[in-house]
Protein backbone atom coordinates (compact mmCIF):
# COMPACT_ATOMS: atom_id res chain seq x y z
CA UNK A 1 0.00 0.00 0.00
CA UNK A 2 1.14 3.65 -0.50
CA UNK A 3 1.79 6.54 2.44
CA UNK A 4 -1.08 8.58 3.19
CA UNK A 5 -0.89 12.12 3.91
CA UNK A 6 -2.18 13.87 6.91
CA UNK A 7 -1.18 16.94 8.73
CA UNK A 8 0.11 18.46 12.45
CA UNK A 9 -0.81 20.92 13.66
CA UNK A 10 0.45 23.34 16.57
CA UNK A 11 0.41 26.71 17.48
CA UNK A 12 0.94 29.10 20.31
CA UNK A 13 -0.29 33.13 20.21
CA UNK A 14 2.34 34.19 18.69
CA UNK A 15 3.52 31.12 16.07
CA UNK A 16 1.75 28.19 14.54
CA UNK A 17 2.62 25.49 12.33
CA UNK A 18 1.04 23.10 10.03
CA UNK A 19 3.15 20.13 9.15
CA UNK A 20 2.46 17.79 5.99
CA UNK A 21 3.43 14.30 6.76
CA UNK A 22 3.72 10.90 4.62
CA UNK A 23 2.76 8.09 6.61
CA UNK A 24 2.25 4.38 6.41
CA UNK A 25 -1.38 3.77 6.53
CA UNK A 26 -1.79 2.03 10.13
CA UNK A 27 0.41 4.85 11.95
CA UNK A 28 -0.40 5.84 15.13
CA UNK A 29 -1.57 9.17 15.98
CA UNK A 30 1.70 9.82 18.22
CA UNK A 31 3.88 7.76 15.44
CA UNK A 32 2.77 10.52 12.81
CA UNK A 33 3.29 13.51 15.50
CA UNK A 34 6.99 11.97 16.21
CA UNK A 35 7.28 11.63 12.30
CA UNK A 36 6.40 15.30 12.10
CA UNK A 37 9.24 16.32 14.35
CA UNK A 38 7.06 18.85 15.59
CA UNK A 39 8.93 19.11 19.16
CA UNK A 40 11.44 20.17 17.03
CA UNK A 41 9.78 23.88 16.56
CA UNK A 42 7.61 23.88 20.04
CA UNK A 43 9.82 21.60 22.73
CA UNK A 44 7.12 22.64 25.45
CA UNK A 45 4.44 19.73 23.88
CA UNK A 46 4.68 17.16 26.60
CA UNK A 47 2.36 14.46 25.05
CA UNK A 48 1.85 12.60 28.28
CA UNK A 49 0.11 16.53 29.28
CA UNK A 50 -1.36 18.09 26.00
CA UNK A 51 -4.16 16.75 24.52
CA UNK A 52 -4.92 15.50 21.02
CA UNK A 53 -7.53 15.09 18.23
CA UNK A 54 -8.45 14.49 14.69
CA UNK A 55 -10.48 17.40 13.12
CA UNK A 56 -11.15 19.15 16.44
CA UNK A 57 -12.57 15.92 17.88
CA UNK A 58 -10.57 14.54 20.78
CA UNK A 59 -8.94 11.18 20.29
CA UNK A 60 -6.05 9.09 21.52
CA UNK A 61 -2.37 8.76 21.05
CA UNK A 62 -2.83 4.98 19.97
CA UNK A 63 -5.99 6.09 17.05
CA UNK A 64 -4.65 4.81 13.83
CA UNK A 65 -5.26 7.37 11.15
CA UNK A 66 -6.79 7.93 7.35
CA UNK A 67 -5.94 10.02 4.21
CA UNK A 68 -5.95 13.41 4.91
CA UNK A 69 -6.85 13.36 8.99
CA UNK A 70 -5.05 16.42 10.39
CA UNK A 71 -4.08 16.59 14.67
CA UNK A 72 -4.22 18.45 16.39
CA UNK A 73 -2.26 19.06 19.11
CA UNK A 74 -3.95 21.28 21.83
CA UNK A 75 -2.32 23.68 24.29
CA UNK A 76 -3.41 23.17 28.24
CA UNK A 77 -6.18 25.63 29.42
CA UNK A 78 -4.85 28.43 30.76
CA UNK A 79 -7.65 29.48 33.36
CA UNK A 80 -10.81 27.51 33.91
CA UNK A 81 -13.86 28.34 31.57
CA UNK A 82 -16.33 28.09 34.68
CA UNK A 83 -14.22 30.40 37.01
CA UNK A 84 -14.15 32.89 34.49
CA UNK A 85 -17.43 33.09 33.63
CA UNK A 86 -18.26 33.31 37.47
CA UNK A 87 -16.06 35.92 37.44
CA UNK A 88 -17.67 37.81 34.40
CA UNK A 89 -20.92 37.40 36.15
CA UNK A 90 -19.96 38.97 39.68
CA UNK A 91 -18.43 42.11 37.83
CA UNK A 92 -21.38 42.36 35.48
CA UNK A 93 -23.50 42.27 38.99
CA UNK A 94 -21.10 45.06 40.94
CA UNK A 95 -21.38 47.39 37.73
CA UNK A 96 -24.90 47.16 37.89
CA UNK A 97 -25.56 45.13 34.30
CA UNK A 98 -26.68 42.25 36.19
CA UNK A 99 -29.38 41.55 39.18
CA UNK A 100 -27.80 41.20 41.99
CA UNK A 101 -30.62 37.76 43.01
CA UNK A 102 -30.76 36.14 40.17
CA UNK A 103 -27.36 37.23 38.44
CA UNK A 104 -29.79 38.09 34.53
CA UNK A 105 -29.94 41.34 33.34
CA UNK A 106 -30.87 44.11 35.28
CA UNK A 107 -34.41 44.96 35.47
CA UNK A 108 -35.56 48.24 33.37
CA UNK A 109 -38.48 50.32 35.08
CA UNK A 110 -41.28 48.72 36.08
CA UNK A 111 -44.81 49.25 34.15
CA UNK A 112 -46.37 50.22 37.30
CA UNK A 113 -43.90 52.91 37.72
CA UNK A 114 -45.09 54.35 34.17
CA UNK A 115 -48.08 57.01 35.04
CA UNK A 116 -50.66 55.91 32.50
CA UNK A 117 -53.49 58.12 33.72
CA UNK A 118 -53.27 60.56 30.76
CA UNK A 119 -54.09 58.06 28.43
CA UNK A 120 -57.61 58.71 26.72
CA UNK A 121 -58.80 55.03 26.98
CA UNK A 122 -59.00 54.87 30.69
CA UNK A 123 -60.27 58.39 31.62
CA UNK A 124 -63.10 58.35 29.01
CA UNK A 125 -66.67 56.44 30.14
CA UNK A 126 -68.10 54.22 28.25
CA UNK A 127 -71.60 56.58 27.56
CA UNK A 128 -68.48 59.28 25.76
CA UNK A 129 -69.35 58.84 22.08
CA UNK A 130 -65.77 59.48 20.67
CA UNK A 131 -65.12 56.17 22.59
CA UNK A 132 -65.42 52.92 20.21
Amino acid sequence: MSDIEIEVVYGTPEQQRIIVVQVPPATSVAEAIAASNMHQYFPEIDLSENKVGIWNRTCKLTDTLKNGDRIEIYRPLIADPKEVRRQRAQRAKEEGRADKVTGGRARQAKRDDVDTSDTPMENASSTDPTVK
